[in-house]
């Protein structure tokens, strides 16, 4: 086995199937029966349970653009930062391999944070951005780029999630990816693109009532499976929605 295979054998997975909740929108005390979590790196790690460590490190947060240098953000033709619309955060340039490695350092950083807290895994966000690019990206740039971020979460002794981007689970091996977080894989029927390059270590994440049943008949008995409202608000918000198979 190489060096990389020997360093991602040693991490933690989730256990499979396993009750999951989803805090990337703020933390709260986990429901019963959850035994993994999802926080942002922002937060601190749920005692005494499996935590993932969410990174948006594809994108940038809104408004902290001025956080990263500006040629490390995605310009088009005419100058314009290219945004992902639905989110309203600009997109990372990682189009070549030095700019990869100069985001890849930032990411790193929290990486470490998340380590240093007593996460397990990380879960970096926004994986298939290329496809909101308008082509000035490709996928072999976000496969390069998310194996920096492997090798150096599988070197602090992280497991690392491939995050949606179902068109590249099957390239897992190559990009040293651990395990799946896939939102509305059901709505969508992906959910066995997901389990066809990870097995059983796929958590699903849906937002309707449609897509959670449809999830919960196709995976109910196989996979860490909920439904959260859209903006993945705390418990207690007016929002909240919580709901498993």
């Amino acid at each position: 086995m190489d060096q990389a295979g020997a360093t991602a054998a040693a991490v933690s997975l989730p256990p499979a199937h396993a009750g999951f909740d989803y805090q990337i929108g703020g933390a709260y005390p986990p429901p019963a029966g959850v035994g993994v979590v999802s926080r942002d790196h922002t937060d601190a790690p749920a005692a005494g349970l499996y935590n993932i460590c969410y990174v948006n490190a594809f994108q940038v947060q809104p408004g902290d653009e001025g956080d990263w240098d500006s040629d490390l953000l995605l310009h088009d033709a005419n100058g314009k930062v290219v945004y992902d619309e639905d989110w309203g955060e600009a997109l990372l340039d990682t189009s070549t391999a030095a700019k990869r490695q100069r985001i890849a350092d930032k990411v790193d950083g929290w990486i470490d944070e998340c380590a240093t807290k007593g996460f397990q895994a990380i879960e970096p966000d926004n994986y298939d951005s290329y496809s909101r690019s308008k082509k000035l990206l490709t996928s072999g740039e976000a496969e390069s780029y998310i194996s920096l971020l492997s090798a150096h979460a599988h070197a602090d002794g992280l497991a690392i999630a491939q995050k949606n981007t179902s068109e590249l689970a099957g390239d897992r091996a190559s990009t040293g990816l651990d395990f799946a977080i896939a939102e509305e894989c059901g709505t969508y029927n992906e959910c066995g693109d997901y389990t066809a390059a990870f097995g059983d270590h796929v958590i699903v994440i849906e937002y309707t009532a449609k897509g959670l049943k449809k999830a919960c008949s196709g995976w109910g008995d196989e996979l860490s499976i909920v439904r959260r409202d859209l903006d993945v608000s705390p418990a207690g918000s007016p929002e909240y929605v919580r709901q498993t198979c």
